[in-house]
């Protein structure tokens, strides 16, 4: 639970201090401004205070390794991927979307630091613990803090230590774990389809790279 509050307080902090402009620079998610993936983070944040307050007495169905589902690629298609980009322009201008992402973002961490990990919660039809559940979302802020500056040189990059708790925990998704000689940050973006291999770390990943990219639903 430190983790998820160190990987989530860094990420509000990167896009608080994004300049104007890098808002309408693209993101790592494609097809995506970085506007619109801040968008896409205010509503992870109204997710996550809506579980925190979501208890039930069913026992667990997944834990922080299982909840999280292997899909095929995004094509465009899904409703809510569309509607994100029309409520992020109607923000107009960035500071409103910074406002809101910092209200509902710190409340969301309050609500975190606060909770009990032993407590199961329901989301997306499934029960796991508090603990479970904000160690998957550590995998979710870690990969959306490496889409905030794909193009962005300049701005914060994600704390190593939560880099490398959420590459432990996509190779545990995976069952599989990633050649030494990648780099926490490699072995995400090349996991999750992020980037793709070079011929040296194909040949590195071996067998493992018919398995790539893994896209996590």
């Amino acid at each position: 639970m430190d983790l998820f509050s160190r990987s989530w307080a860094a990420l509000r902090t990167a896009v608080a201090e994004l300049p104007d402009e890098d808002f309408e620079r693209p993101s790592g998610c494609a097809g995506w401004l970085v506007r619109d993936l801040v968008c896409h983070l205010v509503i992870d944040a109204q997710d996550v205070l809506i579980t925190l307050v979501t208890p039930t007495e069913a026992e667990a169905t997944v834990d922080a390794v299982t909840y999280w589902e292997l899909v095929e690629p995004p094509t465009g298609e899904d409703p809510l991927d569309a509607l994100i980009p029309r409520l992020a322009a109607a923000y107009g201008e960035p500071r409103w979307l910074k406002f809101h992402l910092d209200d509902v973002g710190s409340a969301a961490g309050r609500a975190a630091e606060f909770a009990d990990p032993t407590v199961r919660v329901s989301t997306r039809d499934q029960v796991l613990t508090t603990g479970d559940y904000l160690s998957a979302y550590l995998l979710e802020w870690s990969l959306h803090h490496l889409d905030l500056i794909a193009h962005l040189p300049s701005a914060a990059e994600p704390p190593a230590e939560t880099l490398s708790a959420a590459r432990a925990a996509l190779e545990k998704i995976a069952g599989t774990a990633f050649p030494v000689s990648l780099s926490d940050e490699d072995a995400l973006l090349i996991g999750t389809g992020r980037r793709t291999p070079t011929a040296a770390e194909t040949a590195t990943l071996g067998d493992f790279a018919a398995k790539l990219p893994l896209i996590l639903g």
